[in-house]
């Protein structure tokens, strides 16, 4: 907290190693970030002129980045550094779909270190979030025999049933589902 011109300012630093989920264009210049961080689980956070030709920042902030990144919390979550360390093997779908099952600030140590390893598989993923496949039935038909869960609704369906729902929210649930 600092004080300028008779104005009290609280400004919030955070600096964490995370994982690029997801990126949007936000405004003519802006992009809008995903980010799994170690230590404060998914972040949701503002990059300004990020999109600019002259930008230090776009490089870096590619998804599948490591990066390490320092944000303020300053009207909302806003990026003002970032470094690349390595690019990790997750395609960019499943980081998307990974992006939409995480909650916002909640850190998931485990699924942070397995992703960090490059060790992504959904059935442990999902059994980490709540929702495991192995006690799962079919919404559709009740079968117990689930291949895939759909994201947007987060239900299970069994083979049969799955061939209705957008294959573009759907992660399919195979042995070695390891991308």
């Amino acid at each position: 907290m600092s004080e300028i011109l008779g104005y009290t300012i609280n400004m919030q630093e955070y600096v964490s190693e995370a994982i690029v989920l997801e990126k949007k264009s936000f405004g003519d210049c802006d992009s809008r970030y995903s980010i799994f961080t170690r230590r404060f689980g998914k972040m949701v956070a503002k990059a300004k002129s990020v999109r600019k030709i002259t930008s230090k920042l776009a490089g870096h902030l590619e998804p599948g980045n490591i990066v390490r990144v320092r944000f303020i919390e300053k009207n909302g979550l806003q990026i003002t550094d970032a470094l690349k360390e390595e690019k990790l093997g997750i395609s960019l779908m499943n980081l998307s779909l990974l992006s939409d099952l995480l909650p916002e600030g909640e850190p998931e140590i485990a699924l942070w270190a397995n992703c960090r390893a490059g060790v992504f598989a959904w059935r442990d993923i999902l059994r980490t979030l709540g929702w495991d496949p192995e006690y799962a039935t079919c919404v559709s038909c009740g079968s117990s025999d689930v291949s895939s869960f759909y994201v947007p609704s987060q239900e299970f369906f069994c083979l049969r049933c799955s061939s209705s729902k957008s294959v573009k929210n759907e992660i399919p649930l195979k042995e070695n589902d390891r991308l």
